[in-house]
């Protein structure tokens, strides 16, 4: 069980760096008390909505221990809803042992179930662990979805990196006769309806209902021992996040068209994951004038010595990532040097990762690299900062996994100490960059930025308050930034796109060529101003073929069906809408909670009312409190929610 994802569930994502820094652990749990949560420094809100999540997960433990102790989520989940039948976006992984046939009449019946056990509890821990769910064992095969019973904003690349995950554990496993195991993985994504049981007893499983599920198997009997091999659609979504290479079209078994397939071969090299995601198709930056005009006044200062500080907050997709590549662009034209660092949602538990990420780029190493190359690469990077580099080269080097042996011996110190003289030898290298040129920094996502990491943001805040640097942290509404109040930081929130703006975006993407006026009103009316959605719906008209070309506009084929959301925004919106069910579950039960003691021991309530949750009572004599009631209280309906012309309680 992840502890950072628990919390964010709950709405207290904010609070995870505190319960790491402190040890908290899922066995830590269940001892917690409401004086431990004080000393903590959770406010009496959050306290109750611990309190009673815990005491939820202590009645689900005794119910089914099995079923409590299983679930490890990477950040960004909680315990899984109760599964309804329902028609969704689904990526589907088919994956198969490679012989299990041949070993079969080899091996005793004994020792081929402990391989296959060794082989499924491989498989399983790497799909749960990427969130993803084990739908059926069928012996060597193992079905899994990503996408449900929860939704995230990444399923298709979630199960390409459990897929080589796989491939690589079971790698590792042998047979007795010490004869190796191999893998073979298959990834397909579509609509389909899932969540029907079928079945009775023990036999009873969820039933999926559309190709998705063959189409995997399919790909599956494709790749080769040790391969990922996935699906048009999927290869869509994954952008340029992976290294893939085209297999070309293949006829297969219950499916009248050839089916283009691709393989898998790593990780990409992209610098970041918006330019992984978009490519070199970025469109015009509309409606964010005064934006970069505020931007550059903050350079301007930084330049001269002033040092500042701009976090720039808004939600998935308005476009936060496409500003600080358009401020980068602009200073392309300067003497400046540009540093980047970039939260991922698959390594918040990792150490400095944004730091030793940039620095791995900065070092130009690459993935074939012997660790004698990378140490010789590390060497020539640290000089152009650091005028007597010897002394960080052991401390950096240890982060970075690269052995040194008798050249550079490792200091034997607490870990405390190392974690202090690292981030000395961190921000030495960073004074040392700024005495030679301005240094513009982006911490791109910093809502995935591990604790580690975030505390040497504090250090290099503090620190540059006399250095030519500008720092431009981007981040989620749901991050709390530990820098605000300062005279050199200014926070920026950014809003909607206007209508007019929209339509500039939108003509832009048409090339200048006018769309009919109902088909405009239709996406900006689903859009409402988000900047991706405006795109990539507009992008879904364009190729659906509704439209065709008369002289210079567009106008439409045939009667205008209702917009389909794009494949690209499935996952994003299933992941939103989930993620309200969810908050709201859990809040409905800790606030009655909450609000029972309250009333209890306070004669005189306050009470307000919230425009979606009816009346709640709250205490005037804590105002820690009142934060549990008003984060449910200003919880806006959510885009995606008008998005189908539903209400928030509406499943689709």
């Amino acid at each position: 069980m992840d502890i950072a994802g628990w919390l964010s569930s709950l709405g207290l994502g904010k609070y995870s760096r505190t319960f790491a820094k402190n040890e908290i652990t899922p066995e830590v749990l269940p001892h917690l008390s409401d004086a431990d949560l004080k000393a903590l420094g959770l406010p009496m809100g959050p306290r109750k909505l611990v309190l009673a999540a815990i005491a939820e997960l202590g009645k689900r433990s005794m119910e089914d221990p099995a079923t409590a102790a299983r679930i490890e989520p990477i950040p960004g989940s909680g315990p899984p809803p109760r599964p309804e039948a329902e028609r969704r976006q689904l990526t589907v992984m088919f994956v198969d042992l490679v012989g299990s046939t041949a070993l079969s009449s080899q091996l005793d019946p004994e020792e081929m179930g402990e391989v296959i056990r060794k082989y499924q509890h491989a498989v399983t821990g790497e799909i749960r662990r990427l969130n993803g769910h084990v739908a059926k064992y069928m012996g060597d095969g193992v079905l899994a979805y990503f996408g449900w019973p929860r939704a995230h904003e990444d399923e298709a690349e979630r199960a390409v990196r459990a897929g080589l995950a796989i491939a690589a554990a079971v790698a590792e496993l042998a047979t007795p006769a010490k004869v190796p195991l191999g893998a073979r993985v298959g990834i397909a994504t579509g609509l389909v309806v899932v969540g029907d049981l079928i079945g009775e007893g023990a036999a009873q499983e969820e039933a999926v209902v559309g190709a998705t599920p063959n189409l995997a198997a399919r790909l599956q009997a494709l790749a080769q021992v040790g391969n990922v091999v996935v699906a048009g659609t999927t290869r869509l979504l994954l952008g340029e996040l992976f290294e893939l290479v085209d297999l070309g079209t293949h006829d297969l078994k219950g499916f009248a068209q050839p089916v283009r397939a691709w393989l898998v071969m790593g990780e990409s090299r992209a610098e970041g994951r918006f330019e992984a995601l978009h490519g070199m198709r970025l469109t015009s930056l509309v409606g964010r004038d005064e934006e970069i005009a505020l931007l550059l006044d903050r350079w301007r200062q930084a330049k001269d010595g002033r040092d500042q500080v701009v976090l720039l907050s808004g939600e998935p997709g308005i476009g936060k990532s496409r500003i600080a590549i358009a401020l980068r662009d602009h200073l392309r034209r300067e003497k400046s040097l540009s540093l980047r660092y970039d939260g991922s949602p698959y390594h918040i538990n990792s150490a400095l990762f944004p730091v030793l990420d940039q620095l791995r780029r900065a070092a130009g190493f690459e993935r074939e690299d012997a660790p004698e190359v990378k140490l010789a690469k590390l060497e020539a990077l640290l000089p152009a900062a650091e005028p007597h580099p010897k002394s960080p080269i052991p401390l950096i080097a240890e982060y970075l996994s690269i052995p040194t042996g008798d050249r550079y011996p490792v200091p034997e110190v607490a870990p405390e100490q190392k974690r202090a003289k690292t981030f000395q030898a961190l921000l030495a290298q960073l004074e040392g960059l700024a005495a030679k040129q301005p240094v513009l920094m982006t911490a791109e996502d910093a809502h995935w930025f591990d604790p580690t990491s975030l505390e040497l943001f504090d250090r290099i805040v503090d620190r540059i308050e006399r250095l030519p640097v500008l720092l431009v942290v981007t981040f989620r509404p749901e991050f709390a930034p530990r820098w605000t109040g300062r005279p050199h930081v200014t926070l920026l929130t950014l809003s909607h796109l206007q209508l007019n703006e929209s339509a500039a975006l939108i003509d832009h993407l048409t090339g200048g060529r006018p769309l009919p006026g109902e088909v405009q009103a239709h996406i900006l009316a689903k859009t409402e101003g988000i900047p991706l959605f405006v795109e990539e719906l507009t992008k879904a008209v364009l190729e659906s073929g509704l439209l065709r070309a008369a002289g210079e506009r567009y106008e439409l084929a045939g009667p205008l069906p209702p917009l389909a959301i794009p494949s690209t925004l499935q996952d994003s919106l299933l992941a939103r809408l989930d993620r309200l069910s969810r908050l709201r579950k859990w809040r409905k039960s800790a606030l009655l909670s909450a609000a029972r003691s309250v009333t209890n021991c306070s004669p005189r309530p306050r009470r307000w009312t919230s425009r979606r949750s009816g009346p709640l009572w709250t205490n005037l004599f804590t105002q820690n409190w009142h934060f549990a009631a008003a984060s449910l209280r200003t919880r806006s309906t959510p885009s995606s929610m008008r998005w189908f012309g539903m209400p928030p309680t509406s499943r689709y």
